[in-house]
C-alpha cells in the first residue's frame, strides 16, 4: 500500500455500505454516513481503476452509462461487505450485554459505527486504528461534514507494519485488564501470513479473558491457479493495480489450529453459504469467510 494515500479499498467499502442503505428495500445495515465520508475526487479515481481493469468490450459497454460505472461495480460486493458489518455489530451487541465496554477497530478505514452509535453502544469506548493517511482523510471528512464526536471515540494513527498492536493500544486509554471486542474486517487478505498471525497474537495478548474478535479472511485454497475462482483472479488484478495486492489467506480446515497457536479459540467460522442462509441474502463469493474467536491467552507452542 502507498503510505501517502488513503486506502482505496476502505473508500470502496464505505460506498458499498451507503449504496446498500440507500437502495436495499430491507437493509441489514443503516449507514447514512458511508458516502458522505468519501470525497468526489476519490470516486473519480476509483472509477478510472475499474475501467482500466476491464477488457475492451466491457469497458466500451460501461462507458455507455459512465455515471453508473462505480455503483454497478460496487454492488457486486454488497453481500460480503454488508453481512460482515452486520455480523460484527450483532456479535458486539452480545458482548456489550455481557459487560464489554471497549470496541477496537483494527484497520477501521471509513467505518461509520462511531458516527451511527446504536443505542446499545452508548457506554462503549471506541478505538479506531488505521494507517495515518487513511485516518487523516477520514477525520477531515468528519470535520467538513460537521459531525460531533464524543470523547469516548479515540482515533489512533498507526502503521501496524512497523508498530505492534500492543504498542499502539498502550499509547491510548485502552484498558488491558478489561474485556474488549476487536473487529478486523477486510484486512487480512492484504497482509502476509506472518503479519496476520502477529496481529492475532497481539489481540490475544492485549485482550483480557472474555474478549472477542471478529475478522474476515480469504480461503487460501482459492489462490491455487488451477482450481481458484476467476473472480478472485480478476479482483487480485484490480487490487494490485490500486497498490493494495491480495497476498494471503487461511485454510478453513487449519484455522482453529492457527488460532490456538496464538492464544485464541475459534468460536464460529461462516463460509459464503452459511452467511447467505443466516442473513437471507445473495450468497457472497465462495472464497470469503467471517470468523469469530475468543481470547484464551494460552498459546500452544
Amino acid at each position: 500500500m502507498d503510505e501517502s494515500t488513503p486506502s482505496r479499498t476502505a473508500l470502496m467499502t464505505s460506498l458499498i455500505r451507503a449504496l446498500h442503505s440507500h437502495y436495499d428495500s430491507a437493509p441489514l445495515l443503516d449507514d447514512p454516513w458511508g458516502d458522505r465520508l468519501v470525497p468526489q475526487s476519490a470516486r473519480g479515481e476509483l472509477r478510472q481503476y475499474i475501467l482500466a481493469a476491464m477488457d475492451s468490450d466491457a469497458r466500451a459497454a460501461a462507458l455507455r452509462a459512465p455515471d453508473s460505472i462505480l455503483d454497478d461495480y460496487l454492488r457486486a460486493f454488497d453481500a460480503i461487505v454488508v453481512i460482515r458489518s452486520r455480523y460484527t455489530e450483532d456479535a458486539l451487541k452480545e458482548a456489550v450485554e455481557r459487560g464489554t465496554r471497549q470496541h477496537v477497530l483494527i484497520g477501521a478505514g471509513f467505518d461509520s459505527f462511531a458516527l451511527r452509535r446504536p443505542a446499545f453502544s452508548k457506554d462503549v469506548e471506541i478505538f479506531e486504528i488505521d494507517h495515518p493517511a487513511t485516518q487523516t482523510l477520514k477525520l477531515e471528512r468528519i470535520k467538513e461534514c460537521g459531525i460531533p464526536l464524543p470523547r469516548s471515540v479515540h482515533f489512533i494513527a498507526a502503521n501496524l507494519a512497523s508498530e505492534s498492536l500492543e504498542a499502539v493500544l498502550d499509547r491510548s486509554p485502552f484498558r488491558r485488564g478489561e474485556p474488549a471486542f476487536f473487529s478486523w474486517l477486510g484486512v487480512t487478505p492484504f497482509l502476509t501470513r506472518e503479519a496476520n498471525l502477529a496481529t492475532l497474537r497481539a489481540v490475544a495478548t492485549c485482550g483480557a479473558r472474555g474478549s472477542k474478535l471478529v475478522f474476515t479472511y480469504t480461503d487460501q485454497n482459492e489462490f491455487n491457479s488451477d482450481s481458484g475462482s476467476e473472480l478472485l483472479r480478476k479482483l487480485r488484478t484490480l487490487m494490485a493495480s490500486m497498490g493494495e495486492p491480495i497476498v494471503s489467506g487461511f485454510d478453513p480446515k487449519e484455522l482453529a489450529s492457527d488460532l490456538q497457536h496464538v492464544g485464541l479459540e475459534l468460536v464460529e467460522d461462516l463460509d459464503a453459504q452459511m452467511m447467505s442462509e443466516r442473513y437471507r441474502r445473495t450468497q457472497p463469493f465462495a472464497h470469503q469467510h467471517i470468523a469469530l474467536a475468543g481470547v484464551s491467552n494460552v498459546a500452544v507452542v
